[in-house]
């Protein structure tokens, strides 16, 4: 079975794109959902984030995002520790995922499939690219978050020319080319790709 990674900036519009490569019967793994479950239900991981954040990491045994986000978000350093701590469990859900799947290929989504090194177990990465502006608006108006809110969260990211230099496939998300052909373009040539492997 072929792994594809799908990736982009936040704003660029992955889920979208995901919602129309399942809408064509491909099953997706959406690594960011599973990291925020992994936080509240894996009993290790939430050790873990309690040592690192102390008691108030959760309230009434939910992760508080709130804090969380405040505290990660302004310090690349204890962003990096946290992700250290959530990219090998997404990992090992990833993995046990894929097993239960059958389908030609499968598609793992996530914000830092590059960033976090899971993308170099996967034979193909779909980069989705849309203008910084335009990826701003569509944050802003999403989350209901302030500009510098939404650029502090895009300086965590790689830069968008580093992904696209990274990719198999690209998608242009700039409100102006049509997604569902660059999608099936893309869908044919897995499909032949996993006939063949």
């Amino acid at each position: 079975m072929i792994q594809v990674g799908i990736t982009g900036g936040i704003g660029s519009g992955k889920t979208t794109v995901c919602l129309l490569f399942q809408t064509l019967g491909i099953p997706i793994y959406d690594a960011d959902a599973a990291a925020k479950r992994l936080m509240t239900k894996d009993p290790e991981l939430k050790k873990q984030i309690t040592v690192m954040f102390g008691e108030e990491a959760y309230v009434d045994a939910e992760l508080n995002r709130v804090l969380i986000s405040k505290l990660v978000f302004g310090n690349k350093h204890l962003l990096d520790q946290l992700n250290n701590l959530v990219h090998p469990a997404v990992a090992q859900d990833t993995e046990k995922w894929i097993i239960g799947q059958k389908a030609p290929y499968v598609i793992k989504e996530a914000a830092l499939l590059i960033e976090s090194g899971s993308y170099n177990k996967l034979d193909k990465l779909i980069v989705i690219s849309a203008p910084e502006e335009l990826r701003i608006q569509r944050v802003m108006d999403r989350n209901q978050i302030t500009r510098a809110e939404v650029q502090a969260r895009i300086q965590n990211q790689l830069p968008e020319a580093k992904k696209l230099e990274m990719a198999d496939y690209i998608i242009l998300n700039d409100g102006e080319n049509t997604l569902l052909p660059q999608v099936l373009t893309i869908h044919r040539a897995l499909l032949k790709l996993a006939a063949t492997s």
